[in-house]
């Protein structure tokens, strides 16, 4: 019994000890939390802080990568547009301003492949990349300028070369046969070679156009308004695998649904959308999320992608909250790794973002 006094600071011992343990468990856990959800700031020599600076919020899908591009001084004016080639490992990124190319050429490893010097592009906005699976992939941009190139959309071979042109270049118009478009937003080619375009981007037109792959009007909606099919500023569009039409309609503060095959409207989105607007959307590879970027409150929202035969109400899955003042504009994605492009006119840059379940084939 005489050393049962001894038994106390022992068993004490043994309870700091995993009271330690635990709390070191916990504090790991946290910092954990804290790499996910919190805010991530890392500096590379010479870099902006609007480069690095940002905060995850509600489930982690995306996580910056600091090593692209490996040349981010090339970046010299206001960038507005980003397309990639999955099957070549090709980034183009649209820029604006004086005396500076209008696209530059990545891989999409972060090697600087080349620049577009040509004169036919006066003030790109946006850009996609067409039949990438092809041995003759397109670039196509939208061309909000107002002089004698403007006010049109061009196609171009991948090193720069004009192939050709659609609506009347230098004069802006809402005519159909001839086409005419007044900034022209942004044009996305299914893989049927269909086209659909969203005209303008402030200017007289508000039009959702469908063209067949001869070039024909399918069917439009050119309304503007606030009411159902019609538009104020359509900004973006994409087309998915359930002949759904998805338009970033940007002055709505919605995005609006259409069948691809009639242009019945089918629904709109707008509870999310609340406090700004949407003003660029893409479908995920594994066609679960809508990515939607906001470009005045600097986000960029991951949104459930509803099932087929529905459209429901829009819900937030995930946020990436970037610094004050990147201001990002039009996103594209890598179909093949699911890597995320980003282009921001306040930072003048575009970002890649990687999924954190690294190593999967989207494809």
């Amino acid at each position: 019994m005489k050393y049962l006094p001894t038994a106390k600071p022992l068993m004490l011992m043994t309870k700091t000890s995993h009271t330690c343990l635990i709390v070191s468990s916990m504090a790991s856990l946290v910092l954990l939390m804290m790499v996910l959800y919190g805010t991530m700031s890392s500096q590379q020599p010479g870099g902006s802080s609007l480069r690095h600076d940002y905060q995850l919020l509600g489930r982690p899908l995306y996580k910056l990568d600091l090593s692209w591009p490996k040349n981010p001084e090339l970046y010299t004016g206001d960038v507005f547009g980003v397309a990639v080639n999955q099957y070549a490992g090709v980034v183009y990124v649209a820029q604006r301003g004086d005396n500076v190319p209008k696209v530059l050429v990545f891989t999409t490893d972060g090697d600087y492949l080349m620049s577009w010097n040509t004169t036919t592009l006066e003030k790109p906005h946006g850009i996609f990349l067409a039949d990438a699976a092809s041995s003759n992939p397109t670039v196509w941009i939208t061309d909000v300028g107002n002089g004698p190139y403007g006010h049109c959309i061009k196609q171009y071979t991948p090193s720069g070369k004009l192939l050709q042109v659609l609506g009347t270049p230098g004069k802006a118009g809402s005519g159909l046969d001839p086409l005419q478009f007044d900034q022209p937003a942004e044009i996305f080619i299914h893989d049927s070679g269909e086209i659909y375009i969203v005209d303008g981007d402030g200017g007289m037109n508000n039009r959702l156009i469908k063209l067949s792959k001869e070039q024909k009007v399918m069917w439009m909606h050119g309304e503007k308004g606030q009411g159902l099919a019609q538009f104020y500023i359509p900004h973006s569009v994409t087309v998915d695998t359930a002949q759904r039409v998805w338009v970033a309609d940007r002055g709505n503060k919605r995005i609006q649904v259409f069948n691809s095959v009639t242009g019945e409207w089918l629904g709109t989105w707008g509870s999310c959308f609340t406090e700004d607007a949407p003003y660029s959307v893409r479908l995920t590879p594994d066609k679960k999320y809508f990515v939607v970027v906001q470009l005045n409150t600097n986000q960029i929202s991951l949104l459930d992608a509803p099932p087929v035969g529905m459209i429901g109400q829009c819900r937030v899955v995930s946020v990436i909250q970037l610094a004050d003042d990147v201001k990002p504009h039009l996103v594209d994605l890598d179909l093949k790794t699911g890597a995320l492009y980003v282009a921001e006119i306040g930072a003048q840059q575009a970002q890649k973002f990687t999924p954190f379940s690294l190593g999967e084939n989207f494809l």
